[in-house]
């Protein structure tokens, strides 16, 4: 199951992943020609897997005031918290940040989020560049190893 893989951080091929976890990266790759971000031309996908196994998918959502803007991470699981999914196994999250072509990873925001959300599990995170051939693979305990817990 895609839980139970936080492997070390650092780049894999998709093709040495596993199926659900080539799924979930593939899924948030789709996601992303859905982004709606006409001042940044800054497209970003995810995609969520659930414990249920359900898999939700978002994109960003710019707006000219940019504080309301969303990323694509909290659009995905806002989807899947809004029916009934609270519970993040694991998330997929494909974008690339030119001119150097580098992987992007969750905003600070983000982070917090999926902490929310990740019930202290370290949830892995899936990051890839629209090419797919290799994947970052971290967690989020490495990302934001003391998250805010009330």
């Amino acid at each position: 199951m895609v839980e139970d893989i936080v492997a070390d951080e650092g780049l894999e091929e998709l093709s040495a992943l596993g199926h659900e976890v080539q799924e979930l990266v593939r899924a948030s790759c789709k996601a992303r020609d859905h982004a709606y971000c006409p001042y940044s031309q800054f497209s970003v996908g995810a995609a969520v897997k659930m414990s249920s196994g359900d898999l939700y998918t978002g994109c960003n959502i710019e707006n000219s005031a940019y504080p309301v803007s969303l990323c694509a991470e909290r659009t995905a699981i806002a989807k899947a918290v809004s029916e009934g999914n609270t519970n993040i196994s694991a998330i997929a999250v494909t974008a690339i940040l030119e001119p150097n072509k580098t992987f992007v990873f969750p905003c600070g925001s983000c982070r917090q989020f999926i902490t929310e959300f990740a019930k202290d599990k370290d949830v892995p995170i899936y990051l890839a560049k629209p090419d797919l051939k290799n994947i970052y693979v971290t967690s989020i305990k490495k990302l934001l190893p003391h998250g805010f817990h009330f």
